[in-house]
């Protein structure tokens, strides 16, 4: 198999921050993945950018020159199946994953390739939906790379639906028959929700940064991928069910900022904040107003979300 995209895409519209290279990383299970470096001085340290499902590097260029404007070096990372990562099936519009705990070799790859190419500590993340849930599984699990971890509207459950009804029922029966691969019965099929229109959107409030996504993926089509399979959604319910036993997270001792969206319908604010209160060292702050997707939201309510960073986050010694 091959990468997706094995080049940064940048378009007017979006321009590729200054100084970024594109890296192929092998996982330990021999999965292609596209990741992106913009080195930092040495006494920055390096921020690891994980976005949501999904999602891909070029979407979050404005958030990787901020993170540059306050001296951090960055390493962003497209996850398995997504972005300009390698496919897991031969329909490469399908997201698709069978277990989070493959997302957790794809953080490792990340890691073992920082420490490898010796990137400048301390390292931090910084991960939204998806990205946070798989991020917060390898902390609980004993991940202990990471100095601190700020988590953008967490996908610690999902917005009106358990983990444990008729529709989570319903998704683990068609996995375990072996119609993993399927897309969700009803569910929309091939099409980005990036091409969605604006209006009644459920991710941003922001006209432009909407579009901005949607030309990018113009720009470069191999990037997109459309809803999840039954055995993504499958794998997300039982991620979702981890983060709600009553342990979940003693073990993590990695301070964690929750920014989660006052306005969001796509995730649970509750499930998010109710977790925050039982990890030692965790805390959430609404961002009110803000829909799901809060870095991609206009700038009156992403200023909400530094001011949250920068307060949590130790800022650079360079």
């Amino acid at each position: 198999m091959a990468l997706s995209v094995d080049h940064l895409v940048s378009i007017p519209e979006n321009p590729a921050p200054e100084g970024g290279e594109a890296l192929t990383l092998t996982t330990a299970d021999g999965v292609l993945l596209r990741a992106a470096l913009w080195r930092g001085a040495p006494g920055g340290g390096t921020i690891f950018l994980l976005p949501g499902r999904s999602e891909f590097i070029e979407k979050y260029f404005e958030t990787v020159s901020e993170l540059l404007a306050r001296g951090y070096g960055v390493l962003a990372l497209d996850w398995r199946g997504q972005g300009g990562s390698e496919r897991l099936l031969n329909n490469p519009r399908k997201g698709h994953i069978d277990d989070f705990s493959q997302y957790r070799r794809d953080l490792d790859a990340a890691l073992a390739y920082a420490a490898a190419a010796g990137l400048p500590r301390p390292w931090r993340a910084l991960a939204h939906s998806m990205g946070a849930a798989a991020l917060l599984e390898a902390l609980a699990l004993g991940e202990r790379r990471l100095q601190r971890a700020v988590l953008s509207a967490p996908m610690v459950g999902l917005a009106g639906v358990s983990a444990h009804g008729l529709r989570a029922a319903l998704v683990r029966g068609l996995n375990l028959a072996g119609l993993g691969g399927l897309g969700l019965p009803g569910g929309r099929g091939k099409t980005p929700t990036a091409f969605d229109p604006f209006e009644g959107n459920v991710l941003t409030s922001d006209r432009a940064r909407h579009d901005r996504t949607a030309a990018t993926l113009i720009a470069g089509p191999d990037l997109a991928i459309g809803a999840p399979t039954v055995s993504w959604v499958a794998a997300a319910l039982r991620c979702i069910r981890g983060f709600e036993a009553a342990d979940f997270g003693l073990a993590i001792r990695c301070p964690t900022l929750m920014v989660v969206a006052g306005g969001d319908v796509v995730v649970s604010t509750p499930a998010a904040e109710a977790l925050a209160l039982r990890i030692r060292g965790a805390r959430a702050v609404a961002a009110p107003g803000a829909r799901h997707e809060v870095l991609m939201e206009r700038d009156a309510l992403r200023s909400q979300f530094w001011a949250a960073f920068d307060a949590f986050m130790p800022a650079p010694d360079g």
